[in-house]
């Protein structure tokens, strides 16, 4: 069991706690997510755009919002720049969790339980 966050975060945080997280944490601004990992998710998830955070400051700065980007681009993205990792990221055994909708919550705490 592993959790990719941002130890800045307060959603982040929040959510390990609501979760009660029992698991190993890495902070991705640290160390960003590996390759092997983030195509295992992006695998599970259908997509890398369902890993991939518009919310990033870089999107609109770099022009990437008027930008038509395709799977390879949203890959290159993440494993380049760690803002641009849906947060937080979960993998519990063979299921991987990204982002922080209260849906998804909800799901990590039914695969915890």
């Amino acid at each position: 069991m592993k959790a990719y966050i941002l130890n800045s975060c307060n959603t982040c945080q929040r959510i390990l706690k609501e979760v009660a997280w029992k698991g190993e944490v890495q902070n991705i601004k640290e160390e960003n997510i590996d390759e092997t990992t983030l195509d295992k998710i992006a695998a599970s998830l259908g997509a890398y755009e369902q890993v991939f955070s518009r919310r990033a400051m870089k999107y609109r700065s770099l022009g990437l919002n008027e930008m038509d980007l395709k799977e390879e681009d949203y890959r290159k993205y993440i494993l380049e720049e760690y803002t641009f990792l849906k947060r937080p990221v979960f993998v519990i055994g063979e299921q991987y969790f990204a982002g922080n909708t209260k849906k998804t919550v909800a799901a990590i705490k039914e695969a915890l339980a």
